[in-house]
């Protein structure tokens, strides 16, 4: 059987001119796309917007963390313990110069965040008594009846008795409350959302699962502090469609293995992390202390720029209780970038000795 021959199809002018229009067509709407339709439609950044995560004057891990938006000074946890008071109001009254917390928020009961707040049975101990405050929002639910929690709900009702307003993050996030809000204005392209925690509603196995989660938002830039939040509550924040990549993440938990899961990290991709631990502090009985490995590994995979508070790592602290990591950590989100200073070093995670003596390299973070 004579085999067929296929005439090759000329490719005329008329071809190649409609398959350079064609291109041409595609390249001016992705241009157009970017440059313009993109541009016109992302929200402006103008403005400062400061977040400070401070060391606490003793070797235990806890949180305490002060943001400046606009003429705003906002408070998150007291942590981590109630001698941490002196060091948390002296830091602020650099930047808080009249006295008052526009917002304070405590995230849950646990007393590495709100032994600042509580105080100790003499006068004078507790941040509530050194600053007026606007606002206090905190954790719907607790199963705490310790008495640094007892503590803490005497002191911030005084608060309230004394004209601050009071809501819980479920009262703001369904805004059920005269003044309870699901998003805050702080400043002209800032703003402070109170996002929906599940265990807000409903029994938690663990007390970390009821914290409250913020997402601070600058222009088109995301912020976001979930306190101590775990696996089960990472779990459902990401299944409620409120993630979005963000500039920045406070790591849960103090960097603990519970918390930065994997499929968490995946719907929040975030550029920079700051952990609010002192490194080397045994968690669990375990012996192994934050922030854990496990943690650092699944953060790799998203970036290198990983900060941490301060260590109470012996062969590191010639004798002292604990010293700086990278110290007092201070994000800047500016007009221009986003910005990390720090009081001892802006070295990241992966190049300072304790890093090195105690940790393993994650393979992301080869050169």
């Amino acid at each position: 059987m004579a085999k067929r021959r296929y005439k090759k199809k000329k490719l005329t002018l008329g071809k190649v001119i409609l398959f350079i229009l064609i291109v041409a067509i595609l390249y001016g709407a992705y241009y157009y796309y970017q440059n313009v339709y993109k541009k016109k439609n992302q929200l402006p950044v103008e403005g400062e917007l400061s977040f400070h995560f401070m060391m606490l004057g003793n070797d235990h891990s806890g949180d305490s963390v002060y943001i400046k938006a606009g003429d705003n000074d906002i408070l998150i946890d007291a942590g981590s313990e109630t001698n941490s008071v002196d060091e948390i109001k002296n830091y602020v009254n650099q930047y808080c110069t009249d006295g008052k917390l526009e917002y304070v928020i405590a995230t849950h009961a646990d007393s590495d965040h709100i032994a600042g707040f509580a105080g100790t049975t003499k006068a004078n101990t507790s941040i509530f008594d050194f600053y007026d405050c606007g606002t206090i929002i905190d954790f719907p639910r607790t199963e705490k009846d310790t008495a640094t929690y007892n503590r803490y709900v005497e002191k911030r009702d005084k608060e309230v008795q004394e004209g601050a307003k009071h809501f819980t993050a479920l009262e703001c996030y369904n805004q059920s409350k005269e003044g309870a809000l699901r998003s805050y204005q702080l400043a002209d392209s800032v703003y402070m959302n109170i996002l929906y925690n599940y265990f807000y509603d409903h029994d938690a196995s663990k007390e970390n699962d009821y914290s409250v989660c913020v997402m601070f938002t600058h222009g088109d830039r995301n912020f976001l502090f979930t306190g101590d939040l775990e696996r089960a509550g990472e779990e459902h924040l990401k299944n409620s469609g409120q993630l979005t990549q963000v500039e920045l993440y406070k790591s849960g938990h103090h960097g603990s293995k519970t918390s930065s899961t994997t499929d968490f990290l995946k719907a929040i991709k975030p550029k920079k992390v700051v952990i609010t631990c002192c490194a080397a502090e045994p968690e669990y009985g375990d012996g192994y202390g934050f922030p854990h490995q496990e943690t650092i590994n699944n953060i790799s995979i998203y970036t290198d720029k990983v900060y941490v508070v301060s260590t109470c790592d012996p062969t590191l602290t010639n004798g002292a209780e604990y010293v700086g990591l990278n110290g007092n950590i201070v994000v800047v989100s500016a007009e221009n970038d986003v910005t990390v200073n720090c009081s001892v070093t802006n070295a990241v995670l992966k190049d300072l000795e304790w890093f090195r003596k105690n940790r393993t390299m994650p393979s992301a973070w080869v050169s």
